[in-house]
């Protein structure tokens, strides 16, 4: 299932995404929330007359590094042992057809398509067998990073956490299972041209590690996003640029870079 959240004539809710085509989508509307039981209330909207948000508000997005060989090569950096995490904000969520505001003080913006996995319920020290069941679903995140500021402040709050920094999107897909989700391709375009592909097959830590590695250190709690890294080939960004991310089975996460204002 395809799960949105979107409002609509001022109201904001949840909904299941059915039909094929683009331009056929429909949103059944969802009575409660998704994380709990919840039934289908029959009443049905068009996809095209709602506005889509971020599929969830999370608590907190922890983000993995370095976790594909190939990009941590190309930008000079070794591959870790173990996974290696840090924090994007809340505020930094925004959603499909979302404006990613270019800071003020950086001049080198790149894009990172990522894999998210969405957290399903409250958990802390998950064995790796039963990370299945803490696992919601899965949909798309773009890592936008200030990399000059990175490379200049050496740790990444600024870099990567600052305002529009981390689309979520469109939907969160609940129908992968984890084998499923660990061999998707990624890929990201800008204006339309092809700037990164890869799978998720590519991943140094898989989602199993990841989940069991912060849970370790700390309580999920539901609506809670993990990013699992970008493959190779991340870039820079400007104004006016439309960034794309698209992952197999999932489907497109859009956003156009503005200046902040």
């Amino acid at each position: 299932m395809r799960i949105a959240r979107f409002s609509i004539d001022g109201n904001v809710a949840f909904g299941a995404v059915e039909g094929d085509r683009p331009d056929e989508l429909v949103l059944d509307i969802i009575k409660g929330i998704p994380f709990a039981e919840f039934e289908l209330s029959g009443t049905k909207v068009p996809l095209s007359k709602v506005r889509l948000l971020p599929p969830v508000l999370p608590n907190k997005v922890v983000a993995f590094g370095r976790n594909y060989a190939e990009h941590a090569r190309e930008l000079g950096n070794e591959v870790p042992d173990a996974p290696f995490a840090f924090f994007k904000p809340s505020t930094a969520v925004i959603g499909p057809g979302d404006e990613i505001q270019y800071p003020s003080f950086t001049e080198d913006l790149h894009h990172e398509a990522e894999l998210a996995v969405v957290i399903g319920r409250m958990c802390r020290e998950v064995p790796r067998e039963r990370v299945k069941d803490v696992v919601f679903g899965f949909t798309c995140a773009n890592d936008i990073t200030a990399r000059d500021v990175q490379k200049r402040e050496k740790q990444w709050a600024r870099a990567k956490g600052f305002d529009s920094s981390c689309p979520l999107g469109p939907w969160v897909e609940t129908g992968l299972d984890l084998q499923a989700a660990s061999d998707l391709t990624i890929q990201l375009t800008v204006n339309g041209e092809q700037r990164q592909l890869g799978r998720t097959s590519e991943m140094i830590h898989c989602i199993e590690d990841l989940i069991v590695n912060i849970t370790e250190a700390m309580t999920l709690l539901p609506g809670d996003v993990i990013l699992t890294g970008t493959p190779a080939g991340v870039g820079p960004l400007n104004v006016g640029d439309e960034v794309a991310v698209t992952i197999e089975g999932i489907g497109t996460l859009t956003n156009k870079v503005v200046k902040r204002g």
